[in-house]
């Protein structure tokens, strides 16, 4: 196993830490206005995301040289990757409850920050058990595999996002108000507190992306166990999620075959993390960075090539919103003109 054990000291910790919480504060001010974001703007912010997160693997180089540096590039375009396949379930989420574009952004703000929470956990929790029992790297790269193999195979099954249980749980325990009323989560109702249904898709995207954090964390823990690199390529990733949405939303019918390439992605991952346990012993990095960064490339250029002159919404964004949002909770069928489920990874999902 890649544990590459180096120092890390704990205002190192504390820096990044802060250094991420100041980015959230700055994309948060950025958009406190509720404004529809849309391509041009996306494109730009996701311009600044992704220059951060390779200018961290730069940092790397120099503090702790090319081995630890492209260990994290590694990580960092794996999840990359990954997140892309998230923008294909929130771009459903947001078209089944009709959410107003304007408030899109700040649904994706809380919900990033409960990703990065919960990899946090996942990180921690995963690293332990691959250090200290052997036996959970054949658990971990076998269940990996599973998951590339039903990314590959149920790209059309829809995603009905009343029925995942986690929304419904909250619907029976919290009154919900079925309508949207601003960018409210919360609204006072006869003197009593009661959740919008802009709460309700906060809630969906959340119990989605606690699905991809574990395939993302378990494909970036295969690469690296180090915390430091792991938490790191995956707070960097994440952070550019939102951006990434509405940049990539009006365009997602051009990836008709990336899911293919993360399957690849996620399949490799669970070998590699197989074979560091068995006498073959870990893949060099620079192995691990080509065949990331050719599979990426190939099924991203294959999309492409495939769905030329599919037209997409005007400024790139779909029309997911709506001019009277009310009541569209309780649609039972997802807009025809979305993209099938490509990020369901074979469990149920919103």
């Amino acid at each position: 196993m890649n544990g590459l054990s180096f120092p890390v000291p704990l205002w190192v910790w504390a820096a990044v830490t802060l250094g991420i919480c100041v980015m959230l504060a700055v994309d948060l001010i950025a958009h406190r206005d509720n404004h529809v974001i849309g391509f041009r703007e996306a494109a730009v912010w996701s311009s600044i995301w992704i220059a951060i997160g390779l200018g961290f693997g730069l940092i790397l180089l120099a503090w702790q040289g090319g081995e630890v540096s492209s260990t994290y590039y590694a990580g960092y375009l794996i999840e990359k990757a990954l997140s892309i396949d998230n923008v294909f379930v929130f771009a459903l989420v947001f078209s089944f409850f009709a959410v107003p574009d304007a408030y899109q952004h700040k649904v994706l703000f809380w919900g990033v920050l409960g990703a990065l929470a919960a990899r946090l956990v996942f990180i921690f929790v995963g690293a332990e058990l691959l250090q200290v029992f052997f036996w959970t790297a054949y658990v971990f790269g076998a269940f990996l595999i599973w998951t590339g193999w039903k990314m590959a195979v149920s790209k059309d099954e829809e995603v009905h996002p009343d029925r995942n249980p986690v929304v419904r749980l909250v619907r029976k325990l919290i009154p919900t108000d079925p309508a949207f009323h601003g960018d409210k989560f919360f609204i006072r109702r006869n003197g009593k507190k009661v959740a919008t249904l802009l709460f309700v898709v906060l809630v969906a995207v959340e119990a989605t992306d606690l699905i991809f954090a574990v395939d993302s964390v378990a494909a970036v823990l295969a690469i690296t166990t180090n915390t430091f690199l792991v938490w790191t390529a995956n707070a960097f990733a994440v952070l550019g999620l939102r951006s990434l949405y509405f940049c990539l939303a009006g365009l997602l019918r051009r990836f008709a075959y990336l899911h293919y390439g993360l399957a690849v992605l996620l399949a490799f991952a669970g070998v590699k993390l197989i074979l560091s346990e068995t006498p073959v012993g870990k893949l060099p990095i620079p192995l691990t960075l080509g065949v990331i960064a050719a599979t990426i490339t190939v099924s991203i250029a294959w999309s492409l090539i495939a769905t030329r002159g599919r037209e997409t919404a005007p400024d790139g964004i779909p029309a997911t919103g709506a001019a009277d949002p009310a009541d569209r909770g309780t649609q039972t069928a997802s807009a025809p003109d979305q993209p099938a489920a490509r990020g369901t990874h074979g469990k149920e999902s919103p």
